[in-house]
């Protein structure tokens, strides 16, 4: 992999590694976020199932900001646009933090939010990976970019276990560390050099219109797979920490727990571009659908630590798989000049899909338990593989008979 990523122009690396180090601060800030945000609703007088309201909160807003951000990346620049979303990353970190103090949900809840806008900007790190490499690249451009996402986990999750106590509020001082990764990100930000957007980017109604563009099979599957698989990683992600607290767990427990399933969820992506680019996008989406489906059958076999660990570092392998899959696939059903519209409208529903996830989490866990959340992750994550199995067989077809 790395032979292939150095035969890369120097341009096209400097921008694909100061990304990837932005996708690394920005994850690990995800991952501290993720880690304590359900268990520090717990510490407020709340019904227990809203507890997880405040990520159903970041994850709603990052679906809304999608669409504003990507026009503003569109005519001011990624670089711009970027930095917008860390400032967000800053205030939203220092408000959570504040909230904590002052034992105030709604504030926890609004701070939830307004990180939901620094979270929906690095979204578009992918995509500008994506832009800042050619064809031959394109795919191990975006995998490297995610790739960075494995220093995350190692950041993300000893932030969360040296943190927690920081303060004299529980979890209070995990939002300094928000705050802390969104400036220097800035800092690293400053010196990407992109090349410049197509000026008809950033008009709505540039090129061919969103409902023709979104009737292609193609952009179905890679909608279907990036979607499903974030909501049902975010949903098992998520209820795992409430899961292995009600099993008797120690918070240390799922927090590594946690940080294994990001080293599934990113240390794929040293090689995923490259599998794409041997057996085809399709194939890797499938895989990703079938390690989805072992995970829940792990986490249906017990409720033991090797149990978490397992389907959650499976978890992280098919999330790896079908979003990196889903974006590759994305990026040949639009135009250059209909990027802007598309990427938002994909991450509009991503995320959307993401927050009922979020929202449902807390609910399911406390009302069907462990071995329901788990099962209600089968359906979506079949529908995803129909669609990646009928396109594929649509290909064949086509393909056969062009032979």
């Amino acid at each position: 992999m790395a032979e292939a990523a150095a035969s890369a122009p120097p341009h096209m690396r400097r921008n694909v590694l100061l990304l990837s180090v932005a996708q690394a601060l920005s994850m690990s800030s995800a991952v501290l976020v993720f880690t304590v945000t359900a268990l520090a609703g717990g510490t407020f007088d709340i019904d227990p199932s809203l507890v997880t309201l405040p990520l159903t909160l970041q994850f709603a807003t990052t679906m809304v900001a999608t669409f504003p951000l990507a026009h503003l990346m569109a005519r001011l620049g990624r670089r711009v646009g970027f930095t917008v979303g860390q400032v967000f990353g800053i205030v939203g970190g220092l408000l959570s933090m504040q909230a904590l103090l002052m034992g105030d949900f709604v504030l926890f809840c609004v701070a939830g939010a307004i990180i939901g806008v620094y979270n929906a900007s690095w979204q578009f790190l992918r995509f500008a990976a994506a832009e800042a490499s050619d064809e031959r690249f394109r795919a191990r451009a975006i995998s490297w970019v995610l790739a960075g996402g494995l220093v995350a986990a190692l950041i993300g999750g000893e932030l969360a276990k040296g943190t927690t106590d920081l303060l004299p509020v529980v979890f209070a001082g995990s939002y300094i560390g928000t705050a802390g990764l969104a400036a220097l990100t800035i800092v690293v930000l400053q010196f990407l050099r992109m090349p410049p957007l197509p000026k008809a980017g950033g008009s709505a109604g540039s090129g061919r219109p969103l409902g023709r563009i979104a009737r292609q099979p193609a952009f179905v599957v890679a909608v279907l797979a990036a979607m499903f698989g974030y909501a049902v990683m975010n949903l098992e992600m998520t209820a795992t920490p409430l899961a292995m607290v009600a099993c008797g767990f120690p918070f240390t427990d799922s927090a590594w727990v946690i940080q294994w399933h990001v080293v599934g969820m990113f240390l794929p992506s040293f090689f995923t571009g490259n599998l794409i680019r041997r057996f085809g996008v399709l194939p890797i989406i499938v895989a990703g659908g079938v390690l989805n489906l072992a995970c829940i059958a792990v986490a249906l076999a017990g409720v033991e630590l090797a149990n978490f660990w397992l389907a959650l570092v499976l978890l992280g392998v098919g999330w790896n798989f079908m979003y990196i899959g889903g974006t590759t696939l994305l990026t040949e059903t639009y135009q250059p000049e209909e990027r802007a519209k598309v990427q938002a409208f994909n991450d509009c529903l991503v995320f959307g899909s993401v927050a009922l996830a979020s929202f449902g989490s807390a609910a399911m866990q406390a009302r069907i338990g462990w071995d329901g959340v788990n099962m209600a992750t089968t359906l979506p994550i079949a529908l995803s593989l129909v669609a990646a199995l009928g396109l594929m067989a649509a290909r064949r077809k086509r393909a056969a008979a062009a032979a």
